[in-house]
């Protein structure tokens, strides 16, 4: 970027007759090209994207990419930022954010309006356009880091900027943002992405252009030992399912569990596997169902029915993120006639409040949780950023952020920092435990058990004690 830019675009004559084999040939050249104009470029599910509208995906603050509640000093704030005004732009942004506190995006814009050409940039992949919470509660963990490492003169000296990617948990639109980002020469590293299927799509593409991702969410056993430059702020499967799996068959002495699962969802398939091997080695056992929530046909009715009637006490859920809509009708199709368990997928804000009683009871493994680290300065400073308490996305994005924040303290090249992360001796400060990465590039930590119970005027999760 400049510093102009940013501190930061009639007759005629009878023809011989054709040959019908000619006719046919041409009948069919044409058939196809309509087809492919419909599935490239008139189809509305195509996904291909041109320059212009893949730059539009992605901003430093000169695009808006939350319209959602955006304030109107927040809109003044990019159309600032976006003319090189960046003064007016800081001003606007900070005026933005004493009205709208827990917005993010609006503080990443902020800190990066605030800084020159001199700033190391990472960019962060999060699924605006298919899931905004779960994007904003990934922006969360992400913007406080950034503003922390801001705030105490950057990496040896050096501000941080950020540039925000929307990549929507789409893998067509996910592997044109990642090469996109491999090609600009700026980034550094990348916080994301949030799904399985986003993030095994993307890791091929950092692993060739030798760009380290993080990814903050994505529990697919797929990632583990991918390549150098991918690494994980989340612990294995092993260790989020095995806790369950012990809780449900030790504590609540129920052994005969059924499942329903996301076959489409990488890490969900991943979780469920890890959980039914930990249940039979505790004693437990699978009951056979046929229940798969990205089927066409899906029908919460007919697979609780089926799940009782197949002798089940229990059922794990285990849905894709954005198809979240799903596990909560199969909660309401069960009436409280088998224990819940899920995976971490379903610790969002709509499960308890879409759920409500319907999903008392609902227990499920987390990589972090803000009780378990109440007095931690992560969540002190979260809740006074924020308004609130935050949740394990906005911690694991938090920790995918300060470990490359730490890795740049060593080394400011994307290959210097890769080999900085790989190394045993790597240890970063979290939103809990260090952040230190197996050789697998997985992270080495715990989960901690939580439980949907009725909390003031609702429900929520609260974790269950030893």
């Amino acid at each position: 970027m400049t510093s102009t830019q940013k501190r930061n675009s009639t007759s005629v004559r009878p023809k011989a007759s054709v040959p019908p084999i000619v006719l046919l040939l041409i009948g069919l050249g044409v058939v196809t090209g309509i087809s492919w104009l419909k599935g490239n470029i008139f189809s509305p599910s195509s996904q291909s994207l041109n320059a212009g509208v893949l730059k539009d995906r992605m901003s430093l603050g000169n695009k808006l990419l939350i319209e959602a509640d955006a304030t109107p000093e927040k809109r003044a704030g990019v159309a600032a930022f976006a003319k090189g005004d960046f003064e007016g732009a800081i001003a606007q942004f900070e005026a933005s954010l004493r009205k709208r506190q827990n917005d993010p995006e609006t503080l990443i814009y902020l800190n990066n309006a605030r800084v020159d050409d001199t700033a190391l940039r990472i960019a962060v992949g999060v699924p605006i356009g298919s899931n905004l919470n779960v994007a904003q509660e990934m922006l969360r963990g992400v913007a406080q880091a950034q503003d922390e490492v801001n705030r105490n003169g950057g990496i040896n000296g050096v501000p941080l900027q950020v540039e925000i990617v929307n990549d929507e948990n789409n893998p067509e639109i996910v592997k044109q943002v990642a090469t996109e980002l491999v090609k600009d020469s700026r980034i550094l590293a990348v916080v994301g992405h949030n799904a399985s299927n986003a993030s095994l799509v993307a890791a091929p593409i950092y692993q060739q252009g030798q760009l380290v991702m993080v990814t903050p969410t994505s529990f697919a056993n797929n990632l583990s030992g991918f390549g150098s430059y991918v690494f994980r702020a989340v612990p294995t499967t092993r260790l989020m399912a095995e806790p369950l799996a012990q809780y449900v068959v030790g504590t609540t002495r129920k052994t005969n569990i059924a499942v329903c699962y996301d076959s489409q969802a990488p890490d969900n398939v991943s979780f469920k596997d890890e959980f039914v091997a930990a249940l039979v080695a505790q004693g437990g056992k699978l009951v056979p169902t046929v229940c798969d929530f990205s089927t066409p046909n899906f029908n919460p009715t007919t697979a609780i029915a089926q799940a009782v009637s197949s002798g089940a006490e229990g059922l794990l859920v285990s849905p894709h993120i954005d198809r979240l809509d799903r596990a909560i009708e199969l909660a309401r199709a069960n009436q409280g006639r088998l224990a819940l368990l899920g995976s971490p997928t379903l610790y969002t804000i709509k499960t308890p409040q879409s759920g409500q009683a319907d999903m008392n009871g609902l227990v499920l493994p987390v990589p972090w949780h803000p009780t378990a680290f109440a007095d931690h300065p992560f969540a002190i400073n979260a809740k006074y950023r924020w308004g609130g308490a935050v949740n394990w996305r906005t911690a694991m994005a938090y920790d995918a952020s300060r470990a490359i924040i730490k890795g740049l303290e060593e080394d400011k090249t994307r290959s210097g920092l890769q080999n900085v992360l790989r190394s045993p001796a790597f240890s970063a400060s979290g939103a809990g435990d260090p952040v230190k990465f197996l050789p697998s590039g997985d992270r080495l930590g715990q989960a901690v058990l939580v439980k949907v119970q009725p909390s003031g005027s609702g429900y929520d999760f609260v974790p269950i004690r030893p």
